[in-house]
């Protein structure tokens, strides 16, 4: 099995770019990157760690690809699978900041799967999110819109992290 599956659903390509920066920090190959929208939910089967990442939309709802890959990903057995989790969004959109991450926490629970990549937010001002289960923040927030100087180096130590947790 490979160790990065890295999975994201992209409307305008913030997340796509996202995506492939996590990849290059994480030494994952390009070719283990993949678009929801082209990709059976099947494919998680040959990694041993799961990266998903959404862009937010409207009213803290996934971006639009996500669906159909999801109700396909959340019906499988995933356990012995770490998934960390990534969203893109804008901390304008005070009361769903990164509310996508927030969702696909809270569908893939069911599988099995251990989460990990809990990683502070509070380097954006926004009032919620729900992408705060807890008390903690259950994966990397973004918002490349209003804060984007801030992307690189958390990326950076969202990966690092990352390596850590999934050390054999």
């Amino acid at each position: 099995m490979k160790k990065f599956g890295i999975f994201y659903g992209s409307s305008t390509g913030v997340t796509a770019e996202t995506a492939d920066e996590i990849a290059k920090n994480l030494g994952t190959a390009p070719a283990d990157v993949y678009n929801v929208r082209h990709t059976n939910p099947d494919k998680v089967s040959e990694y041993d760690n799961l990266i998903l990442g959404s862009s937010t939309w409207g009213a803290g709802d996934l971006q639009d690809d996500w669906y159909d890959f999801l109700d396909g990903l959340e019906v499988l057995d995933l356990q012995g699978k770490k998934i960390a989790l990534f969203g893109c969004g804008d901390e304008t959109m005070s009361d769903t900041f990164c509310g996508a991450v927030g969702e696909l926490y809270n569908r893939l629970q069911k599988t099995g799967a251990t989460f990990i990549g809990a990683y502070p937010a509070d380097c954006y001002n926004f009032s919620i999110s729900p992408a705060f289960v807890n008390g903690q923040y259950v994966g990397l927030l973004l918002d490349n819109v209003n804060r984007e100087e801030l992307s690189a180096d958390r990326i950076k130590g969202w990966c690092a992290q990352i390596k850590q947790q999934t050390a054999r």
